[in-house]
């Protein structure tokens, strides 16, 4: 449920050669032998330091391997300065197996703030980390549920839970405990919100939500992305994947998409740009997204807090730039 297939497909999609740059080789190919061959690693180490202290800041914040990736390529390419109005999403900058083999060689214990990645555990009762007997007396308004594990534990690892009053989630971590429903139920105008993928798998995420978990009348049910126009008017990383290239010519209407698996009144609202984007095969990761950007955004969404509006979010264009497209990082 937590989108693994496409994960996988960012490796292959990286290893497969959607490369920028002379260091997307693998470094244990014959050809980096030598002292270009040295030159090269000693250039791609020195990026991995300056990637990782990017990814930690403000703050020393916690990141994942794949975040870690992310920001390498984004140093390496540096398209997220582009203008937004434009909307695309750029190649991998190197191979994943090139930024692991030099992730190896400085040594992961060596990087300040990267986490361990998620290894999916069964669903563990809910309040086990407190002995109060009335916990689930009180009302809850606000849960966040992510299809990434990883994702949710850079969350969780990051204060989200506490600083927003919102507990994190993983896809894994589904269905929701009895007694976690019971206080959303209590709360008044409650809201579960999404985090999912950019991508064909990750657009029906909302819909495989609803299939797992019984959400207590009353409570909403609020995806917050990625979309595909989102990833593109901020320029993220994207993968391309041999399991999603076979895309219906056309998006399913809203009439088919609760068979399809598509999420309900999402389906039509996808635009041409997002339906062809999504056509190629393409898909961008939560994980694309700076982990600063990401935690502030997060913060304001689940908080429900508006932007200060001016003359310039007034306009139409400007708005529909959607989510994680500001404040700026």
């Amino acid at each position: 449920m937590s989108g693994t297939g496409h994960l996988t497909g960012a490796g292959r999609a990286a290893d497969s050669g959607q490369t920028g740059t002379g260091l997307a080789t693998d470094p244990g190919h014959t050809g980096h032998t030598g002292q270009a061959g040295h030159m090269r690693q000693a250039i791609l180490d020195r990026v991995l330091r300056t990637a990782a202290e990017k990814a930690a800041a403000p703050g020393q914040l916690h990141f994942t391997e794949r975040q870690l990736y992310y920001e390498v390529c984004r140093v390496l390419l540096p398209w997220h300065r582009a203008p937004r109005r434009t909307h695309f999403t750029s190649a991998p900058a190197l191979t994943y197996g090139a930024f692991r083999a030099a992730l190896h060689r400085i040594g992961p214990d060596t990087v300040d703030g990267l986490l361990p990645p998620v290894v999916p555990r069964p669903p563990q009762a809910a309040g086990r980390h407190t002995p109060e007997p009335d916990l689930f007396d009180y009302g809850l308004p606000r849960l966040l549920v992510c299809e990434s594990d990883d994702i949710a534990a850079m969350l969780r690892a990051n204060g989200v839970p506490m600083e927003s009053a919102c507990p994190v989630y993983g896809a894994s971590e589904l269905p929701l405990d009895t007694g976690v429903l019971r206080m959303l139920a209590l709360a008044e105008r409650a809201t579960v919100y999404l985090l999912h993928d950019a991508s064909a798998h990750g657009l029906t995420f909302p819909a495989r939500f609803a299939r797992s978990v019984d959400v207590p009348d009353g409570v909403r049910v609020v995806p917050l992305g990625l979309r595909p126009r989102q990833a593109g008017a901020l320029h993220l990383v994207h993968g391309r994947g041999p399991a999603y290239a076979a895309i219906p010519g056309h998006w399913p209407g809203p009439a088919t998409a609760a068979a399809s698996g598509a999420a309900p009144g999402l389906a039509s609202a996808l635009s041409r740009w997002e339906r062809d984007w999504l056509r190629r095969g393409r898909f961008v990761e939560l994980a694309a997204v700076n982990p600063a950007s990401l935690i502030r955004t997060v913060h304001r969404l689940v908080r429900e807090v508006r932007t200060p509006r001016s003359q310039l979010t007034d306009l139409r264009q400007v708005r529909q730039a959607g989510f994680l497209s500001w404040p700026t990082a």
